[in-house]
């Protein structure tokens, strides 16, 4: 029985060849984007659950409030005492590792790289997390002060085919580590992504315990079975008791535990320690899979449905020679089950060639490896199955429905039960395409707002070296002479990038206040040409001197006095106009000095955040050199800028990038959204048009005659082609009215994420419509046209 059903299924497939074509070429693009997207998101989703203790590690989160901050500051980074002393305090603690990440001129022999993942950790690091070592013991890999574990891919890039273990490294072009491990390389859907991790052991920094001073990661390990909420709830006792002549003044310090599973999609805390996802992008994402997964199944749907009445007579005189409606219902299920597998494996093959080009547009590696066997396998079958059914179910039993009298007389093309859920889908159809058209052009104006928005900084052709840390005497040394290239306007330093400044200070003293003043401040330092360099704007005051460097960095400490420029979100927050702060005495960490000048505002870290207090300060240590160039022949430029940095740096690898890259790739993560809303756009719009060609031809297939009439009373081909496509249009106008409040909600929504944004305009709507109704037309009118310009006496022969 199931062989004669398959037989006959396969007869209707090949009979109806333009509904199994659009049916299985919809279904085969809906299931390859479902599949693309399925696999993206499931690479974000396994996000560090490799790890087997991944259920009980807990990443630290500092927050802290001084008595005159407005708001609490949230980062990812803390203090050296947190791990320590909660894990020798609180017995639901089993473990603790502190990570710090630096970037360092590593050498061996003659070669020498600068390794910008270089961890230092605590010992416990191979007891908390999973990276599988090739050589050496996870035990003890980091018990010596002078031991380093790298991956896999580093040991082959210094030492070849040769063994690692014993070998000795050159870091920083001081201290000598030996190689205790060999570990696999790190997972891409790790947030730990690091080449070379080294012992804390050795290092004064990890032997202190403060409280102050975030600059270390800081992940527990806690005990099965442990409530991470009472957890917290004790940290935060005991360090409210052990401040609590501090938290009586106002100033309040706390510790969240996140989840070392969500933390890539989940966290707010700022300064992560790789470049985080957002969990809205993956319900966003995840909600466009599933549309398109529908959208394909829709026009399967509906194309059946719109077939039906041409299967009409078919189904009659198979009642009346005795076939049961289940009978009927079963061979229907079976073409649905037919068509639904090759679309499979055609989706499976689009996917597969995708994967490629996907990759690189989404930057993630990704493919059909990313998938367990077992979880393809079983998730292939189970797609299988669901859109089996949710494409075949209610044609199946729409048409096994069909009373036989009424099919055999004809009448069933004057019914229209069919009619209004064709009408429905199409207007689905469309309300996703429209909706999808209208988020994406606002997405790409908002990117593009951030891109050309005046941040304040002029970040064009400023070429940053990231140089680790380096003295002032050495920089100015480096920029005199980088100042005389052909094609440089101005070289200077800073500590980090003024895009992205990670400095966290407190100005605990101020002429005219209290003596128990705080106020949290970003602060960076500088070298006195930072302002000139990146053309911030000085509206009070004057810039660095000579006289500032020098005082500032005095051997001796207790002479030393700086000056300091202030922005004028500082000025207002600490009660100054701009020109009344100029003079004005402050303490900053210990430092003490004058404010020199207030600058205008400007953007220094991501546009997602309000501006905030900074300062500015000079002094000897610094980890950028920004070189402003012309853009004339840049690669000379560049070019000529290495031999100067070879030659006054051999043992520190020259790198570089430019400053606008830098902070274009802070977006990452909405451009990567926004480029794969674009492209899956497009397939929506595809898919639409795939259906409603599909209908358009089933509906002038069945107007033959009317259209026929119509010529020979005279009709013009404009009138016939108006007649046939105006109820399809008028279904896409309607799909443009329901999408654009729906669409203007939704990005409304997500712009409030940006605290520097567009207004939505009225003409993205009107463009957005007028898109859809063209292409809708342009779609059905292919077939109107035809059936207009065809000999209206072979109209009238045909049909019944």
């Amino acid at each position: 029985m199931i062989k004669n059903y398959i037989k006959t299924a396969w007869r209707n497939l090949v009979i109806n060849k333009v509904t199994s074509l659009i049916s299985i070429a919809g279904l085969a693009v809906g299931i390859g984007c479902f599949i693309l997207l399925a696999t993206y998101l499931l690479n974000e989703l396994r996000y560090d659950r490799f790890h087997v203790k991944a259920d009980r590690i807990v990443r630290v989160v500092y927050n802290y409030k001084s008595s005159d901050d407005a708001e609490a500051k949230s980062v990812a980074v803390t203090p050296t005492a947190p791990v320590p002393v909660f894990k020798q305090q609180l017995q639901e603690i089993e473990d603790g590792v502190r990570i710090s990440w630096y970037n360092n001129p590593v050498q061996y022999q003659d070669k020498l790289f600068n390794e910008k993942r270089f961890f230092l950790a605590d010992e416990a690091f191979f007891r908390i997390f999973s990276f599988r070592f090739l050589r050496g013991s996870a035990a003890t890999a980091l018990k010596d002060p002078s031991a380093v574990v790298i991956t896999a891919s580093t040991a082959k890039k210094y030492f070849g085919n040769e063994d690692a273990i014993g070998k000795v490294l050159k870091v920083n072009n001081k201290q000598n580590m030996m190689v205790t491990g060999v570990v696999e390389d790190v997972p891409e859907y790790s947030q730990l992504k690091f080449d070379m991790i080294g012992s804390s052991a050795g290092s004064e920094h990890a032997k202190t315990r403060r409280w102050d001073s975030a600059n270390d990661y800081s992940y527990l390990l806690l005990r099965p079975g442990v409530n991470i909420s009472s957890v917290e709830q004790k940290m935060n006792n005991y360090v409210a008791e052990m401040f609590k002549d501090d938290f009586r003044q106002g100033h309040k310090m706390w510790f969240k535990l996140e989840p070392l599973t969500d933390v890539h999609l989940k966290s707010q805390a700022t300064y992560p320690l790789t470049p985080s996802g957002n969990i809205r992008y993956i319900y966003i994402l995840g909600a466009v899979a599933i549309i398109l997964l529908l959208l394909a199944c829709v026009n399967f749907l509906n194309l059946v449905t719109a077939k039906a009445i041409e299967r009409g007579h078919e189904i009659g005189v198979r009642k009346v020679l005795g076939a049961a409606r289940s009978q009927l219902f079963t061979q229907f299920i079976i073409e649905s089950a037919m068509i639904t597998l090759v679309s499979l494996l055609g989706g499976l093959f689009l996917a597969n060639v995708s994967f490629k080009w996907f990759s690189d547009f989404s930057g993630q590696q990704l493919g059909f490896q990313t998938w367990n066997p077992s979880w393809l396998i079983t998730a292939m079958a189970a797609l299988f199955v669901a859109v089996t059914f949710l494409a075949g179910t209610y044609p199946s039993l729409y048409l096994s429905a069909f009373n036989p009298i009424v099919t055999l007389k004809g009448k069933l093309t004057n019914t229209s039960s069919g009619k209004a859920l064709r009408r429905t889908l199409v207007i689905f159809q469309f309300v996703v395409s429209v909706f999808f058209m209208i988020c994406t052009v606002i997405a790409g104006s908002q990117l593009r707002y951030i891109q050309h928005l005046n941040i304040g900084i002029n970040r064009s052709q400023v070429m940053v070296i990231d140089i680790g840390g380096k003295s002032l005497k050495d920089i100015k040394s480096f920029n005199n002479e980088v100042i005389q290239l052909p094609g440089v306007l101005n070289a200077t330093a800073s500590y980090d990038s003024p895009v992205d400044v990670h400095g966290g200070y407190s100005i605990n003293r101020a002429d005219g206040k209290n003596s128990d003043y705080n106020l949290s401040v970003t602060a960076l330092p500088v070298e006195k040409n930072f302002l000139n360099t990146l053309g911030i704007k000085l509206v009070q005051g004057i810039d660095f001197t000579d006289a500032d460097e020098k005082r500032s960095t005095d051997a001796d400490e207790n002479k030393r006095y700086y000056g300091f420029i202030i922005n004028e979100k500082a000025a207002k927050a600490l009660g100054w106009k701009a020109e009344e702060a100029v003079g004005k005495h402050i303490g900053l960490n210990g430092r003490t000095g004058e404010v020199r000048g207030v600058v205008q505002n400007f953007n220094f870290a991501s546009l997602h955040q309000e501006i905030t207090p900074i300062v500015m300060f000079t002094e000897d240590y610094f980890g950028k050199v920004l070189i402003k160039t012309s853009g004339n022949n840049i690669d000379k430029t560049v070019s000529a800028v290495k031999e100067k940095w070879s030659a006054f740096n051999p043992a520190t690898p020259f790198e570089y990038h430019f400053l606008d890259q830098e902070f274009d790739d802070m977006y990452k993560a909405e451009q990567r959204t926004g480029s794969i809303l674009t492209a899956f756009t497009l397939v929506t719009i595809f898919i639409s048009c795939l259906g409603l060609f599909g209908l358009a031809v089933f509906s002038t297939r069945q107007r033959v005659k009317e259209v026929g009439v119509r010529k020979v009373l005279g009709a013009s081909v404009f009138s016939i082609v108006k007649l046939v496509s105006g109820d399809f249009l008028k279904l896409v106008i309607i799909s443009v009215i329901i999408a654009s409040p729906i669409a203007w909600y939704a990005m409304h929504r997500w712009l409030q994420e940006f605290a520097y944004k567009i207004s939505i305009q009225i003409w993205v709507f009107i463009a957005a419509g007028t898109a859809a109704i063209l292409i809708a037309f342009i779609t059905v009118s292919l077939q109107s046209l035809k059936a207009a310009l065809a000999n209206p006496v072979k109209s009238l022969r045909s049909g019944d």
